[in-house]
């Protein structure tokens, strides 16, 4: 791949996506982007990525960027922060919700595990969630709506008094039973769009996601999901990741890595 191609695909990422791609990626890059043109039927990358710039195809430029995604995830990731949301949040939100079910947001859900591992702890807790879990990528989302894991996927992060819970071995594959399924609800979304309705969330995951994306749209993507987020909910990001400047609409949680709640100043724009 030549710097120019890479040069004009960090510009897609960031326009379409948000998504930061540095120059240390490049190798990587062109490495995801050969099964790509493969499928697409061209012989290398570089002629893959001259038809895209001769002839801007959106689902063309959609596979580029699905496959530029960071995929990482699994079952339970940072355990604390599960425990934290199914042990301490949902039976205080459920009691101030009188009972009625919490939704949740599982915003970048990828593969799929977190939407699942939420909707356990939630069940496991006697509580009703409604949880909706979303992603840029079309790819993901099919793996994350057929609930299918292999062997090393299902206990990357899970016991297998768990496992044998909450899903059923089909074959080589463990597929999500028919009453963690009836908890979550998967769609396509892109974080860098507005809210197209008044739906909202007494929980938001958003975890391991800003801290890829270009600094100029990481405001505009906390913005968004504090439009998203009920007064008195609660955002989760990963453990390690800060907002610094990048929003005002959040303040963290004291002893409690990667929770934040609204900031005054978000309140009073509210009221």
């Amino acid at each position: 791949m030549s710097p120019e191609d890479f040069d004009r695909l960090q510009t897609l990422m960031a326009t379409r996506a948000g998504s930061r791609l540095t120059r240390d990626r490049m190798k990587l890059a062109e490495h995801r982007l050969g099964p790509v043109a493969r499928r697409e039927g061209f012989e290398t990358v570089e002629a893959m990525m001259a038809a895209l710039w001769a002839k801007p195809v959106a689902r063309l430029g959609w596979l580029v960027i699905e496959a530029l995604l960071n995929p990482e995830t699994w079952f339970r990731r940072d355990r604390p922060t599960f425990d934290t949301f199914a042990r301490e949040l949902l039976p205080v939100l459920s009691a101030a919700r009188q009972g009625a079910p919490i939704k949740v947001w599982s915003a970048g859900c990828s593969t799929g595990q977190e939407a699942w591992s939420l909707a356990m702890g939630a069940l496991d807790a006697g509580l009703t969630a409604e949880i909706v879990a979303t992603d840029l990528s079309q790819r993901a989302l099919e793996k994350a709506r057929s609930g299918a894991y292999t062997g090393f996927e299902i206990q990357r992060g899970l016991k297998a008094s768990t496992m044998l819970d909450w899903f059923d071995q089909v074959e080589d594959n463990w597929i999500a039973n028919a009453r963690l399924r009836s908890a979550v609800h998967f769609a396509r979304a892109n974080l860098l769009d507005a809210s197209k309705d008044e739906h909202r969330f007494d929980v938001i995951f958003c975890r391991h996601v800003i801290c890829d994306m270009e600094p100029a749209r990481r405001a505009g993507v906390l913005d968004n999901l504090e439009r998203r987020l009920v007064d008195d909910g609660c955002l989760f990001l990963g453990p390690d990741e800060q907002l610094a400047n990048d929003s005002l609409a959040f303040r963290p949680v004291a002893g409690r890595k990667g929770l934040f709640v609204k900031s005054p100043a978000a309140l009073s724009r509210a009221a």
